[in-house]
């Protein structure tokens, strides 16, 4: 797979994968509206990044051809960033998903990848949800998600490879850092604020950090055909509780930061109900893929990157925030 296209190819993600994949020797081209701003390297021999939609079938029926594999890891992110503007965030998380899958299989492309969400399982009380598990959705960006799935498999064929990721929150720095994530949040508010706050507590949340995730995809481009098409696999890590990750992030904090070795933990209610436990044991035994970062991990790289001063006005900027981005790109 020497030719990867990357939705979403400046994202959160994005930004960690596509430099990645450069370095194991793949050409990269990353589409992306850089809502979020450019935090890719310069455009090389290797890297060609275009800005533009995909929801524009034409401009995907020119770029396409000549890439081995799609890894698309585009949409409207997170719930509060799809109820913006609901009807926005469905064409760009389902009404194209269906166009993009056939101008890539026209194209010649041969492999798929689809970053779906381990959220499509909403509220579960399973001590491990496996792969097999009803989706049950609480929200238009978790159903999305999982009715692009079929959509994906429908196109499965010999020389269409297609598998589905459906991957757990994923936590530590990237480039273009989201701060709305988890243990994102919660590292950022224990540096800058010397306080967490902890909205319910209690929910169940699977974690996977982004190197971790970065991994994966790289691998999902070497392994044979007929290991992973037609599959879906959760990724998955550390299952915790909000409460107990912020623990865990407290104690990194003290650690890793002067000044912030008594972090208050503050826990106010939420009406987000969102609490599962996934398992990742079908992609440890089919795929031998086994995450090795751990939440402590991403906390301790975040508070580095504070240090380091990567993370400018973490407060104040809105390019760390999807909701305040999208609002203020006023994206139609």
């Amino acid at each position: 797979m020497s030719r990867v296209f990357v939705t979403g190819g400046a994202g959160y993600v994005g930004s960690v994968l596509v430099p990645q994949l450069l370095g194991a020797g793949h050409q990269v081209t990353a589409l992306d509206l850089f809502l979020f701003g450019d935090h890719l390297p310069p455009e090389g021999p290797g890297l060609a990044k275009i800005r533009g939609d995909i929801r524009d079938e034409a401009l995907l029926e020119g770029v396409l051809p000549g890439h081995d594999a799609v890894i698309h890891l585009a949409c409207i992110s997170n719930d509060p960033s799809f109820e913006l503007d609901p009807g926005l965030s469905r064409t760009i998380n389902y009404e194209c998903f269906e166009p993009l899958v056939i101008s890539a299989k026209l194209a010649g492309v041969r492999r798929f990848i689809y970053a779906s969400t381990s959220s499509v399982y909403g509220v579960s009380e399973a001590e491990n949800v496996t792969e097999e598990h009803p989706l049950v959705p609480l929200t238009d960006y978790n159903k999305y998600k999982g009715l692009c799935e079929p959509l994906l498999f429908k196109h499965q064929a010999p020389g269409f490879t297609t598998v589905t990721i459906r991957p757990a929150t994923v936590c530590g720095y990237s480039p273009r850092l989201r701060l709305d994530l988890t243990v994102n949040i919660l590292t950022m508010s224990a540096v800058v604020n010397g306080k967490i706050t902890v909205f319910g507590g209690s929910q169940r949340r699977p974690n996977i950090h982004i190197d971790d995730v970065c991994d994966l995809y790289e691998l999902l481009l070497e392994l044979p055909d007929e290991r992973i098409a037609g599959r879906t696999y959760n990724a998955g890590y550390q299952n915790h509780t909000v409460a107990e990750i912020a623990e865990i992030v407290r104690r990194v904090v003290a650690r890793e930061v002067s000044g912030r070795e008594r972090v208050e933990i503050v826990t106010t209610p939420s009406n987000d109900l969102r609490s599962y436990h996934i398992s990742s044991e079908k992609i440890r035994r089919e795929l031998g893929f086994v995450p090795k970062r751990t939440i402590e991990d991403a906390a301790r790289d975040l508070c580095r990157a504070f240090a380091a001063g990567k993370v400018p006005d973490p407060m104040g900027s809105s390019e760390y925030y999807n909701v305040k981005a999208i609002r203020a790109a006023g994206l139609k």
